[in-house]
């Protein structure tokens, strides 16, 4: 099905670069003043959903369940729908956005960005709204690690750019950094652990059958808000290829946004005209997100051990979260599980556009 192209993002202001935590530093293309486009489309494409969400104002939005998760116990198995959503940063929800959130029932925002990385103008304040908590949980408190921030971040150690734009190793290097900000016993917030926790806290009693929805998201959705993801459902036993596929639906959700974010990230000097580079970095293929499995898998001994052993949550919570969100695909509900292959077809179409 092909839609009309949504209108093209304002172009980002040419101020000091990423990671240079001034008070002039250009915002970070989701938060961009001016139209934004609706998250059911993206340039001629129709996002598929399930599992993504429109919500005027917000991109890169989706449910992370409604997956099939292998079951030997003769009944189909799923990760439970409407509780745990992702996104990119809400800064620029519209009336009409928050309308969406409030429907969706979620009361707690789970904000992983450090406090460099928003409020500098009023452009940028995080954005809150009734019936909803804005807890903020920075993987790192103070230092901005918004994608391209990090990105020059490591292009800084390295002028030969053998790190986050380098493929698939170079995120893994990248992404350990995060795994071990998230597990840093004097990061007191806790980002990763407290979410779990609350996952763990959750009701699913008869009389309380759906637990309390939640988002989680950073500023493009992507890196600090996609190793949760993929921790948690690494938990509920999603095969990796399908938790891979999940993080790479961000090329998707980002699509639109994409040239901005690039050109954004091509203001500071340190990636010398490497557009290439540039887009390797934005990017969220699937074989990144398999190569960081395996290196949890290898350093950690599995995300279970990485959480319960690194994070400090115990296993009666890591079973209290399986109870949650692992449930019974019903009679009738089958046609609304993910065509997981159908949207890894949508993905591989726009990598050929």
């Amino acid at each position: 099905m092909s839609v009309q192209a949504p209108a093209a993002a304002a172009p980002a202001a040419a101020t000091a670069g990423p990671g240079s935590g001034s008070g002039s530093r250009s915002p970070h293309p989701s938060q961009l003043p001016g139209p934004t486009p609706s998250s059911s489309v993206v340039g001629s494409f129709l996002l598929p959903s399930p599992p993504f969400i429109s919500a005027p104002g917000l991109i890169n939005l989706r449910d992370i369940g409604g997956y099939e998760i292998p079951s030997t116990s003769g009944r189909k198995k799923m990760v439970r729908k409407g509780v745990v959503f992702r996104s990119a940063d809400p800064t620029q929800l519209t009336d009409e956005g928050v309308a969406v959130m409030q429907k969706l029932g979620i009361t707690h925002v789970y904000d992983f960005r450090s406090k460099l990385e928003f409020g500098k103008t009023p452009e940028t304040e995080p954005k809150e709204w009734a019936g909803a908590q804005r807890c903020h949980v920075p993987v790192f408190p103070d230092a901005d690690m918004s994608p391209e921030a990090l990105a020059v971040r490591f292009q800084l150690r390295n002028s030969r750019f053998r790190d986050y734009t380098d493929g698939p190793a170079g995120f893994v290097r990248a992404y350990s950094t995060i795994l071990a900000g998230a597990a840093d016993p004097h990061n007191t917030y806790a980002p990763y652990r407290t979410i779990f926790q609350q996952l763990a806290s959750s009701s699913s009693s008869s009389s309380s059958p759906s637990p309390s929805p939640l988002l989680v998201h950073c500023s493009a959705g992507k890196d600090r808000t996609g190793l949760f993801v993929a921790l948690l459902l690494s938990l509920l036993h999603l095969p990796p290829t399908i938790i891979a596929h999940e993080y790479s639906l961000t090329d998707l959700g980002l699509a639109h946004r994409k040239p901005a974010i690039v050109d954004h990230v091509m203001l500071d000097p340190a990636f010398d005209g490497d557009r290439a580079a540039a887009e390797r970095m934005v990017s969220s293929r699937k074989e990144s997100m398999l190569a960081t499995l395996h290196y949890i898998d290898e350093e950690y001994g599995g995300a279970e051990k990485y959480v319960i052993e690194r994070l400090g949550v115990t296993r009666e919570e890591v079973e209290r979260i399986r109870e949650v969100m692992i449930v019974d695909v019903e009679e009738g509900e089958e046609q609304g599980l993910v065509d997981w292959r159908r949207n890894a077809e949508v993905v591989e179409e726009v990598y050929r556009r």
